[in-house]
């Protein structure tokens, strides 16, 4: 058998396994900003207990193994009564784990806008939630769209860690392929290199665009 004709074979099983790598990187990217905000926000908060939350969340997120967070949230929890499908225990650990990442990109780009247009906006008789969404927030936001890109594209090496989890997805399948088809591992996991860098280039793209944007001041 030719080359061409085992990738030929290999395609439809890893294709399988593609969509649920996509599924859980569209889902996890959702959440993983929706989460961002909420902490970056809810740790520049006036109140004490909502900051001490936020800061906790974080950094336990971040001084932890993704892997662990997997490991504790797919098989831990059920001994509390908590039962999770794989793909919902996956979705839930990387937006966990990432949102903790990308709400410190939140924070340091609101800090970054200049205390006097804050100041301005007081003395407009803004209230604090005008201020944020028509003054602060519009500018923050660019800031962070090139840091977002890369977290988006972090997001996409961090699903393979599913499949120790069960969950079929592009890895899972792989190594499934590869434990019946010894003599193709290398074909498997060359295949997998390139679906996995087909699934990133768009987010390296908008990335790279974004970074060149906000560099020129063009957004």
């Amino acid at each position: 058998m030719t080359s061409i004709n085992i990738y030929v074979e290999l395609l439809p099983s890893l294709l399988n396994g593609a969509k649920v790598t996509v599924q859980v990187l569209v889902l996890s990217m959702i959440f993983t900003y929706v989460i961002a905000f909420l902490a970056g926000l809810g740790k520049l908060s006036k109140f004490k207990m909502i900051r001490g939350i936020c800061t906790f969340y974080i950094e336990i997120f971040r001084g932890t193994s993704l892997l662990v967070q997997l490991f504790w949230i797919y098989f831990v929890l059920p001994f509390f009564g908590i039962e999770l499908s794989a793909l919902a225990a996956g979705v839930i650990a990387m937006s966990l784990c990432y949102g903790a990442y990308a709400s410190e990109i939140v924070r340091g780009a609101i800090l970054s806008i200049p205390k006097g247009q804050t100041e301005a906006s007081i003395a407009l008789n803004m209230t604090p939630f005008q201020r944020m969404r028509n003054i602060i927030l519009p500018q923050a936001v660019k800031i962070m769209l090139p840091g977002f890109g890369n977290i988006s594209i972090e997001l996409v090496k961090g699903t393979s860690l599913v499949s120790l989890i069960t969950l079929g997805d592009l890895t899972y399948q792989a190594l499934t392929l590869r434990n019946t088809n010894i003599g193709q591992t290398t074909e498997i996991f060359t295949s997998l290199l390139i679906i996995y860098f087909v699934i990133a280039l768009p987010l390296i793209i908008v990335a790279r665009w974004l970074e060149h944007r906000t560099s020129v001041g063009g957004v």
